[in-house]
């Protein structure tokens, strides 16, 4: 079966003043695959990934989500934001709303959904990330496992086509990780799209159906887990895999 793809880019380039932070970066990315982004800190992953929803605008190249141009027409932009969910390092709750809160809010403003529906759909996801027994606490009252969780669930409240995660566990503290990863490996048996930027090695070898390595703001390689884990092309690679042996 021929794979669909739903995001393409091509020739994306992004400044921070002087700062070069993408240089052309090309890729296309197809409907149902867990693509892990990996590279050393500053090589640019997570800023290409903000700009696949435009938290962070490009400066030139093309960006098309299932089809749609991203650019600064607002109705390309809303659409694309209805269809591409995201998951923070630092959960983004909001501190004053419940948890069954944070999760309707949107199915209810943007999707217009009524309370009800929207109410059980929450229940049901945070059931699926074993909270739902927390839908009436506040964000503050959770560990930070559990507000990541929260933070899935809000996500996949808005049904998405795409799951954006920018290192989910960087944030936790080391017994909270497993708890997002195994909710995140159960999304990736249920074919939703995912790029997951993250550090967490076992997890893609084991997760993903591709890698994609950073370096100084381009792809430097674009393989199978498996190739990539036990003969990367590039000596680059090589010394980042020789350095990340946490979970790997």
């Amino acid at each position: 079966m021929e794979l669909k793809p739903i995001i393409e880019t091509q020739d994306v380039h992004k400044h921070f003043g002087a700062f070069h932070a993408l240089k052309g970066v090309s890729a296309t990315f197809y409907e149902g695959q867990v693509t892990a982004i990996l590279g050393p800190s500053g090589s640019g992953k997570s800023t290409f990934l903000r700009t696949l929803n435009r938290l962070e605008p490009h400066d030139s190249g093309s960006i098309r989500v299932d089809g749609i141009e991203l650019d600064d027409n607002l109705k390309h932009l809303d659409a694309i934001r209805r269809e591409v969910g995201m998951v923070f390092q630092s959960f983004n709750l909001f501190a004053h709303m419940s948890v069954l809160r944070n999760l309707t809010l949107a199915p209810m403003r943007v999707r217009k959904m009524g309370r009800k529906e929207a109410e059980e759909k929450a229940m049901a996801l945070l059931e699926r990330v074993g909270l739902k027994d927390q839908a009436l606490k506040y964000p503050v009252q959770l560990s930070g496992g559990q507000q990541q969780r929260v933070a899935i669930a809000r996500a996949l409240a808005m049904d998405p086509k795409v799951l954006l995660f920018d290192e989910p566990t960087s944030a936790l503290d080391p017994e909270m990780v497993n708890e997002v990863l195994s909710v995140m490996r159960e999304l990736a048996h249920t074919g939703i799209t995912m790029l997951v930027v993250t550090h967490e090695m076992g997890f893609a070898r084991e997760v993903a159906d591709r890698i994609i390595f950073f370096d100084h703001g381009a792809i430097l390689e674009d393989a199978a887990p498996q190739a990539f884990f036990s003969n990367p092309e590039h000596d680059r690679a090589r010394a980042f895999l020789s350095q990340v042996k946490h979970g790997y």
